[in-house]
C-alpha cells in the first residue's frame, strides 16, 4: 500500500503537473490503444493456430499475419506517444518544482543557512529533484502502464482458460508480500543514501571553498578522512539497496521460470488430453511473458519510486521551511506605502535578541531613536552586539524582544520587500559575481543607468583604478573577484551600496580587512556619506565617526555609553579608553559579531 506521506508526495507532484494536462492526455489517450493491442495480439495467434495453421487451411492466413503486423506496430506508437508526452509532462512539472524550490530558497530566513550547509541546500535543488526527474517519472510511468497491461492480460487470460489462469494467479500472494516487504527496507535505505549524500556533498562543497585554508594548515588527511565517512556511510546504504534489490529481481525471476515451467507441464497434458487446444497453450505461454516480465521489473520500478519518495521527503522539508514573513501580522498595502515613502525615523523600544530562541542574548534592553538625515555610530568589542543590530534592522533575524519602528510602524509587521528602497547595506564579507564591474555596481537593475555606476564609483573613490583596468566598466571579475585586490573588491561593494540609493546607509565594518590605501579612500568616501546622508555605521575606525550625531557604546548587548563624540569624552569612560587605544596604534576592535 501506498503511505499517507506518499499520497501527499504524488498531490504534490500532481499540483505542477496539472499544468500540463493537455499533454497528458494525449499521452494516457494511448493506453487503451496499446493495452488492446496487447491482447488482441495473442487472441491473433490462437486463431492463427488452431483456425489455420492445426487444419491446414490456408486461405485468410496472410491476411491475419498483416494484421499481426499492423497491432504490433500501433503497440509500439501507442507505447512511444505515451512514454514521450508522460516524460515530456514529468520533466516539465520537475522544471517547475525546481524554480518554485529556488524561489522559496531566496525567501528563507538567515536562520535556515545559519544552521544548513550550503551543500545541502544545494543537494536538495540538484540530485534530489534529479531522482524526481528520473527514477520517479520513469518509474511511475512504467509502473502504472505495465500494471494496466497485466491486469487486462490476466482478465484475458481467464478467457481462453480459466484453470490454467488460476495456476498463474497462485503465485502472486507470496509476489506480492516479498515485494511490500523489499518496498519498505528500499525506503528506509535510499532515505539514508540521499541524507548521507546531501552531508557529502555540504561537507565537499565546505572543503573546495576552503582548500586553500586546508593546503595552508596540511589539514588534507583530516578532511578526506571526514570525507571517506560520508562516503563510506552512502556506499554502505547504497550495497543495501542493491542487495535488497537483487534479491527481489531474482526471485520473482526464477518465479517466473517456475511458473512457465508449470504451465508448460500442465497444459501440454492438456493439450494431449483435448482438454485444450494448441494454439491456446502457445497465446498462454506467450501470454505469461507480458505478466511476468512487468511483474520482474516492478521490482526496479518500485526500487526508482523508493528513490524518488526518498528524494520527496527532502524537498518537502524545503516546502514546510516557515518563510521570513510567515505567521505575521503584516500591514495592508496602502499603509505601508504611505507610511514608508521616505524615512523618517528608526526607534529601538528595549529591544533583547538571541540567536536562535536559546541562549544568551546578544541584545539586552537596547533602546536608540534615529531620525532623517542623522549619524548613529555603533562601537564596541567583538561580539558586543554591533552587527546584531544591523542585521536586525535589516530583517535578517526579526525574533526580537521589546518594539522596533521604522516610521512609527513596527518592524515585524512590515514585509522586508517593502523597506528595501529605504536602507543601502555595506556587509563585512565582500561578494562579487563572475560578471563586469558594470553589473557588480548595478547588480542588473534596469533603473541604475551607466551615469550611474559611475557615479557611484567616483563617490567612493573608485572609478581612478577602474579605469586602469583593461575594459574599464566591462572588466570581467573571476570568481569572487580574484583578480581584483581586496581593497579593489571592497571599493566596488561599497559604490554598490551607494547606486542602489538607499535613503538610509548601513555600514558594517566597511574598512576590514583592507590595505591602509584602500582605507584612506573608504574614509573619504564614508565623511562624505556622514555629510550628506543618514547612517548607521559601525565604527572601524573611531576618527570617522567623531561628527557623528549620536554615538552607541556597547558591551556584552548592553548600551553601556551613549551621546556624541564630545560628551563620551567628558564621561572619561569606554568610549575614552578605545579612543586612546587607537591613537596609540593598538586597535582592539576587531570585526563585531
Amino acid at each position: 500500500m501506498i503511505k499517507s506521506p506518499d499520497l501527499a508526495y504524488l498531490k504534490h507532484f500532481y499540483y505542477y503537473a496539472s499544468c500540463y494536462k493537455k499533454t497528458a492526455l494525449i499521452g494516457l489517450l494511448m493506453m487503451p490503444i496499446s493495452v488492446a493491442a496487447n491482447v488482441l495480439f495473442p487472441w491473433l495467434v490462437i486463431q492463427v493456430i488452431d483456425q489455420h495453421l492445426t487444419p491446414g487451411k490456408y486461405a485468410g492466413l496472410m491476411f491475419l499475419i498483416a494484421v499481426m503486423v499492423v497491432v504490433l506496430i500501433v503497440n509500439y506508437i501507442a507505447d512511444g506517444i505515451y512514454t514521450y508526452c508522460l516524460r515530456m509532462t514529468g520533466q516539465k512539472a520537475v522544471f517547475d518544482m525546481r524554480m518554485a524550490l529556488f524561489g522559496r530558497i531566496l525567501k528563507l530566513p538567515r536562520t535556515y543557512f545559519d544552521k544548513t550547509p550550503a551543500g545541502v541546500t544545494l543537494s536538495r535543488l540538484t540530485s534530489d529533484l534529479e531522482a524526481i526527474g528520473e527514477s520517479f517519472v520513469l518509474g511511475v510511468l512504467n509502473l502504472v502502464k505495465d500494471s494496466i497491461n497485466t491486469l487486462a492480460v490476466l482478465i484475458f487470460m481467464f478467457f481462453i482458460n480459466w484453470q490454467l489462469a488460476l495456476l498463474v494467479l497462485l503465485v502472486f500472494p507470496p509476489v506480492l508480500l516479498l515485494t511490500q516487504y523489499v518496498r519498505n527496507r528500499l525506503r528506509e535505505m535510499y532515505s539514508i543514501t540521499r541524507s548521507s549524500l546531501a552531508k557529502g556533498t555540504g561537507f565537499l562543497q565546505e572543503c573546495l571553498l576552503g582548500v586553500k585554508t586546508v593546503q595552508l594548515y596540511g589539514a588534507e588527511e583530516d578532511v578526506e578522512s571526514k570525507y571517506q565517512g560520508y562516503t563510506e556511510d552512502f556506499l554502505r546504504a547504497q550495497l543495501k539497496t542493491n542487495k535488497y534489490d537483487a534479491t527481489l529481481f531474482s526471485i520473482i525471476t526464477g518465479i517466473t521460470s517456475i511458473t512457465i515451467g508449470l504451465i508448460i507441464w500442465y497444459g501440454s497434458g492438456k493439450v494431449l488430453e483435448g482438454i485444450i487446444s494448441l494454439g491456446v497453450l502457445i497465446a498462454f505461454i506467450n501470454t505469461l511473458e507480458k505478466v511476468f516480465v512487468p511483474l520482474r521489473d516492478f521490482t526496479s520500478q518500485i526500487a526508482a519510486i523508493q528513490r524518488s519518495f526518498a528524494a520527496f521527503e527532502h524537498i518537502e522539508e524545503l516546502f514546510e521551511e516557515v518563510l521570513e514573513e510567515q505567521g505575521r501580522t503584516l500591514l495592508p498595502a496602502d499603509t505601508i506605502k504611505e507610511k514608508l515613502a521616505n524615512f523618517e525615523s528608526l526607534e529601538f523600544k528595549n529591544v533583547r535578541f538571541r540567536y536562535g530562541g536559546t541562549g544568551p542574548y546578544v541584545l539586552d534592553d537596547v533602546s536608540f531613536r534615529l531620525n532623517k538625515g542623522e549619524q548613529l555610530a555603533l562601537v564596541g568589542t567583538t561580539g558586543s552586539g554591533k552587527s546584531t543590530i544591523i542585521r536586525i534592522m535589516s530583517k535578517t533575524y526579526m525574533d526580537y524582544q521589546g518594539s522596533i519602528l521604522l516610521n512609527g510602524l513596527e518592524l515585524s509587521s512590515i514585509p522586508k520587500d517593502s523597506m528595501s528602497h529605504l536602507f543601502s547595506l555595506m556587509q563585512q564579507d565582500v561578494f562579487l559575481f563572475e560578471k563586469n564591474i558594470q553589473f557588480n555596481i548595478s547588480l542588473g537593475a534596469p533603473e541604475i543607468s551607466n551615469d550611474a555606476v559611475i557615479d557611484a564609483a567616483e563617490y567612493v573613490y573608485a572609478h581612478d583604478f577602474i579605469l586602469e583596468l583593461p575594459d574599464q566598466y566591462q572588466f570581467e571579475l573571476k570568481k569572487s573577484g580574484s583578480n581584483l585586490s581586496a581593497g579593489q573588491a571592497q571599493l566596488i561593494s561599497f559604490a554598490r551600496v551607494v547606486a542602489q540609493g538607499g535613503q538610509v546607509m548601513m555600514l558594517d565594518e566597511a574598512t576590514s580587512s583592507v590595505d591602509s590605501i584602500t582605507e584612506n579612500l573608504i574614509q573619504k568616501a564614508i565623511g562624505r556619506l556622514f555629510e550628506e546622508k543618514t547612517v548607521i555605521a559601525i565604527a572601524h575606525r573611531l576618527s570617522t565617526i567623531r561628527h557623528s550625531d549620536q554615538i552607541l557604546v556597547l558591551n556584552q548587548g548592553k548600551i553601556v555609553e551613549q551621546g556624541n563624540h564630545q560628551a563620551l569624552l567628558a564621561i572619561n569612560g569606554v568610549y575614552s579608553r578605545l579612543l586612546n587605544t587607537e591613537v596609540n596604534n593598538s586597535p582592539i576592535l576587531t570585526k563585531s559579531t
